[in-house]
C-alpha cells in the first residue's frame, strides 16, 4: 500500500508511515483513538491541557500499553486570560444567570462560586517531558526555551501550531521540527498567540501556501480537511503532512459524548460558528441554541478558563438529558463529510483514496 505521496519529511520526523495526525480533539481524546490511529500507521494525538501532571503520567503509560507507535501529547501553552485571577463573585453571577434557565431545563444544579486555582503549562510539560513520549505538540504560545531544549535533548519531535505565516515564522526561529497550519475552517479552539484569534482568521487555502513559503521547515495542514479530496489539495498547496480533527472526533473510538457524535453525523454541522461563549476564547462548534444565547450582545463571558469552568454546570446535565442544543458541540466547517466510521476504517478509506488522486 506504501507510495510516493505518503514519504513527505512529516512522515519520516514523526516515523509514521503516514503523515496523517488526528486531531488533539482536547476534552474529546480517548487513549483507544490515539492508539488506533497510531497502530494504522498515522500518529494519534492526545489533548492534554486540562489535566494535572500525574494524570498526563498515566495517559501516557495507557497509551504506551496499547501501542508500541510513535503518539503525541499536546498541550496550550497559554492556560489563563488576562483577568482570569482577577474576576469575582459578582462577574460569576452576572454569567451564570445567562445559564441558569437552560441549567433548570436540564434539571441541573445551578452552580456556585469558588476562587480561581490556575493550573502551570511549565509543571504540565515537565511532566510530558519526564515520561517521553515521540511527539510533543501545543497550540496558543510558544514554550519557555528551556522546555524545547530538554526535548530535543530527549529527541522527542516539536509540533508547534501557528494560525498566521508570522506565527509560523516564530515557531520555526524557536526551533520546532513541524509547523501545524491551522485555518479558520478548523474545529475547537483557535491557536492564535501573535495576535488576537479575531485578527487570525486566515483560511486554510490561503494560510498553508503562505506558511510554506515563509519558512523552511516542514508544514501540516489543518482546518477543514475531512476526506481524500482535502488531503490532495493539502499536499497541493505545499503541504508534507495533514491533521483532522472533526472527523475523528465522529469516530466511535473518540471520547466525545454519542450526542455530540451523533449531532456531527446526522447532519446538523452545515451550520457551524465561532463563539468565546463556550470557553472564553474564541473557537468554533455547531450552530445550536446555546450558541445563540451565548454570542448575544451583551452576555457576561469570563475569562479563559473560568468559563469553562461555569459551562461543565450546564454540560454534565445536558449530556445525561440527551439535549444538543444546549452542549457545546465542537466541530469544523466540513464536519457533514464525517461518515460514521471505526479509526481503521476512515484512514483505510483516506489512504486508499489519497493514492489514487495524488499517483495518477
Amino acid at each position: 500500500m506504501s507510495s510516493i505521496w505518503n514519504q513527505t519529511r512529516v512522515s519520516s520526523l514523526l516515523g509514521v508511515e503516514y503523515p496523517i495526525i488526528q486531531g488533539p480533539l482536547g476534552g474529546f481524546s480517548s487513549q483507544r483513538l490515539t492508539a488506533a490511529v497510531s497502530n494504522f500507521g498515522g500518529l494519534g494525538s492526545f489533548g492534554a491541557h486540562s489535566m494535572e501532571p500525574q494524570a498526563i503520567r498515566d495517559v501516557i503509560a495507557e497509551i504506551r500499553s496499547l501501542t508500541d507507535k510513535p503518539f503525541a501529547i499536546n498541550l496550550w501553552v497559554s492556560m489563563e486570560d488576562e483577568g482570569a485571577q482577577t474576576s469575582d463573585e459578582a462577574a460569576f453571577r452576572r454569567a451564570a444567570s445567562s445559564l441558569a434557565p437552560f441549567i433548570e431545563r436540564v434539571g441541573g444544579m445551578q452552580p456556585s462560586f469558588t476562587p480561581y486555582k490556575p493550573m502551570r503549562f511549565e509543571d504540565q510539560a515537565r511532566a510530558v517531558l519526564e515520561v517521553k513520549p515521540p511527539v510533543f505538540s501545543f497550540i496558543t504560545g510558544i514554550p519557555p526555551k528551556e522546555i524545547l531544549d530538554e526535548a530535543r535533548k530527549q529527541k522527542i519531535v516539536i509540533m508547534g501550531t501557528a494560525t498566521t505565516p508570522d506565527e509560523a515564522v516564530a515557531l520555526e526561529q524557536a526551533g520546532v521540527d513541524i509547523v501545524v497550519a491551522s485555518g479558520f475552517e478548523a474545529g475547537g479552539h483557535r491557536g492564535s498567540f501573535l495576535g488576537s484569534a479575531e485578527d487570525s482568521l486566515t483560511g486554510t487555502m490561503s494560510l498553508v501556501p503562505q506558511t510554506v513559503d515563509a519558512i523552511s521547515i516542514p508544514v501540516v495542514a489543518a482546518g477543514g480537511i475531512a476526506d481524500a479530496r482535502g488531503i490532495a489539495a493539502a499536499f497541493a498547496l505545499g503541504a508534507e503532512g495533514v491533521q483532522m480533527g472533526t472527523v475523528f472526533l465522529a469516530c466511535e473510538e473518540s471520547g466525545a459524548h454519542p450526542v455530540h457524535r451523533e449531532a456531527i453525523l446526522s447532519g446538523r454541522a452545515a451550520h457551524t460558528a465561532l463563539t468565546r461563549g463556550f470557553t472564553g476564547r474564541l473557537a468554533r462548534g455547531i450552530h445550536n441554541e446555546l450558541m445563540q444565547e451565548m454570542n448575544r450582545p451583551g452576555t457576561e463571558i469570563l475569562p479563559y478558563p473560568l468559563q469553562r469552568g461555569l459551562m461543565r454546570s450546564l454540560a454534565i446535565p445536558a449530556q445525561k438529558a440527551g439535549n444538543a442544543e444546549l452542549l457545546a458541540l465542537w466541530a469544523g466547517q466540513s464536519a457533514n463529510l464525517a461518515r460514521r466510521a471505526s479509526a481503521d476504517e476512515l484512514l483505510r478509506s483516506l489512504v486508499d483514496g489519497v493514492a489514487e488522486k495524488l499517483n495518477r
